[in-house]
C-alpha cells in the first residue's frame, strides 16, 4: 500500500478524529452519463475503487444523488466492510428529477429521506461526514442557510450523521453555519482558473478547516489551457497533474476528489501528489487566474 505521504501528506480534520489523506477519490463519475444509471462496465467501476483503496485512498466523496443512488451501491459493494479508516463523505441538498435534472431538495422530509437513503444504501449506521449541498447549479446564491442545517444539527443528535461539511456556500453562509454549529469541511467551485475562493481559502486555513475544490479542471479557456499545457509539458506531466498539485501547494487544509472512471487516470491523478512545481512554474500557472479575471 503507497504511504500517506505518497498522497499528498495527511489533513486531520477540525474537532474530529479522522485523518485524511490528502487525496481522496471523488465518486462522480462513476455511473453512466449525465451522472444517471449504471455504469457502462459495472466490473471496471468495482475494480476502479478497489484499487483506490489499495494505493492507499482513505477519503470517498459521493451522493445518493449520483446516479441516483448508483455510486453508493458501487461503493457498497466493492468496499464493504468497509476498512477502519477510510472516511465516506456525502452530500445531501440535491435531487435529481425524472429527466435528470438537478434540483434542490433543502426541506425537513428531503433531507431526513436522504440521510437514511445513504445510510441504507451504503450500509452504514451513521454517516462520517455530510455536507449540505446549497445554492444553485454550481453558482453560489446568498441567503439563510439555517433551516436545513439544524435539520441536520438533529440527524447527528440522533447520531446518524457525525460531522457536517457545507457545499457551495459563501463566506458569509460559513460564519451562520459556524454560529450554530461546529463545521469540519468546505466543498466549493475553485480551481487555478477560478480563485474567487482565496481568501475564503486563507479564512478556513487558519481555522484548520479542510476545503475541497469541485471541479479541479473544469471552466478553462482556450488561452488558458494553453498555459497549462505548456507548464505540463516542461514538467513532462499531465494538466490534470499539474492543477491538482498546484491545489496541494495552496494551501495545507486543501482536500482533493478527483473523480475518474479509468485506473490509469486514477494512478495518474495520485502522481501529483509528488510533483514538484518550481516557483517560476508556479508564477506562470498563477498568470492563467489573471487572463480569466481580465475576461
Amino acid at each position: 500500500m503507497e504511504s500517506q505521504a505518497n498522497l499528498g501528506g495527511v489533513f486531520r480534520l477540525p474537532r474530529t478524529s479522522l485523518t485524511l489523506n490528502r487525496i481522496g477519490y471523488g465518486a462522480m463519475q462513476l455511473p453512466g452519463p449525465q451522472v444517471w444509471g449504471p455504469p457502462k462496465d459495472r466490473y471496471a467501476a468495482l475494480a476502479l475503487l478497489k484499487e483506490a483503496i489499495a494505493l492507499g485512498i482513505n477519503h470517498v466523496d459521493t451522493a445518493d444523488y449520483y446516479g441516483p443512488n448508483v455510486s453508493n451501491e458501487l461503493i457498497r459493494e466493492a468496499l464493504y466492510p468497509y476498512p477502519d479508516n477510510l472516511v465516506i463523505v456525502t452530500k445531501v441538498g440535491y435531487g435529481r428529477g425524472p429527466d435528470r435534472s438537478w434540483q434542490p431538495a433543502l426541506s425537513a422530509a428531503d433531507l431526513e429521506r436522504a440521510v437514511h437513503a445513504n445510510l441504507t444504501v451504503l450500509r452504514l449506521d451513521a454517516i462520517d461526514i455530510i455536507n449540505l449541498r446549497v445554492g444553485g447549479d454550481r453558482g453560489l446564491q446568498e441567503g439563510s442557510i439555517k433551516a436545513p442545517l439544524e435539520v441536520l444539527v438533529g440527524l447527528t443528535k440522533k447520531g446518524l450523521v457525525r460531522h457536517i461539511g457545507l457545499s457551495n456556500v459563501t463566506p458569509r453562509q460559513f460564519a451562520e453555519a459556524e454560529s450554530i454549529t461546529e463545521i469540519v469541511c468546505v466543498q466549493n467551485y475553485y480551481n487555478v482558473a477560478h480563485r474567487e475562493d482565496d481568501h475564503f481559502i486563507d479564512i478556513l486555513a487558519e481555522k484548520g478547516i479542510g476545503y475541497t475544490p469541485f471541479f479541479p479542471l473544469g471552466g478553462f479557456t482556450p488561452l488558458q489551457s494553453t498555459v497549462l499545457d505548456e507548464a505540463a509539458r516542461v514538467l513532462t506531466a499531465t494538466p490534470m497533474q499539474v492543477a491538482l498539485a498546484w491545489l496541494l501547494h495552496r494551501a495545507p487544509n486543501i482536500l482533493l476528489i478527483p473523480g475518474t472512471s479509468s485506473v490509469k487516470h486514477l494512478r495518474e491523478n495520485l502522481g501529483a501528489a509528488t510533483l514538484e512545481l518550481p516557483r517560476e512554474v508556479r508564477m506562470k500557472i498563477d498568470t492563467i487566474a489573471v487572463v480569466h479575471s481580465s475576461h
